[in-house]
């Protein structure tokens, strides 16, 4: 069991690892007014890194199986049905997120579901946030003129249905 859970940390780990942090630096490329407030105050990195987690989920959805009758929006969902979780969605819903889809590195409110919930829990999350907290400002730090070299409606998403969402390649430039 434990060699079994150590290749699933490897594995998963490092693929969705490295592409939450080309979804980072993507999602603050786009959003110059917070890469400035991180580059001008590298102690907002890991409510940025919480805030990236929540605006832009690497992984998309979660199948569960309910264990119990449950009503949810008038409608009962009978226990052993399996349902589909959407962790984009519920990281954008504005009854738990002010004005969710726009990225705030100094947002304050936590609790977004990128690493699931509960006994379903991702194992390695603390690894991924030190390494995203790690990553993001060396990025920064090494390369002050960073930007993208294209527009970014053309950067190039994985699909949708992929199990893993992010960029396929990220072409940035700055000055030498």
């Amino acid at each position: 069991e434990l060699k079994g859970m150590a290749l699933i940390l490897l594995s998963a780990g490092f693929d969705t690892t490295a592409n939450m942090i080309a979804l980072g630096a993507f999602a603050l490329l786009e959003n110059p007014e917070q890469l400035a407030a991180l580059r001008a105050d590298p102690t907002l990195v890991e409510g940025a890194v919480e805030e990236l987690l929540r605006y832009l989920s690497v992984a998309k959805t979660f199948m569960r199986v309910a264990l119990e009758d449950v009503e949810l929006g008038g409608h009962t969902i009978k226990a052993g049905s399996t349902v589909i979780v959407s962790i984009n969605t519920a990281n954008r819903d504005p009854e738990r997120f002010p004005d969710p889809h726009k990225l705030d590195l100094r947002r304050q409110d936590g609790g977004h579901l990128a690493f699931s919930h509960g006994i379903h829990q991702c194992l390695g999350q603390q690894l991924a946030r030190v390494e995203l907290r790690v990553a993001l400002p060396a990025l920064l730090q090494r390369f002050p003129t960073l930007r993208l070299a294209v527009p970014a409606g053309e950067i190039p998403l994985r699909p949708e249905a992929a199990d893993i969402y992010g960029v396929k390649s990220l072409p940035v430039t700055w000055d030498a």
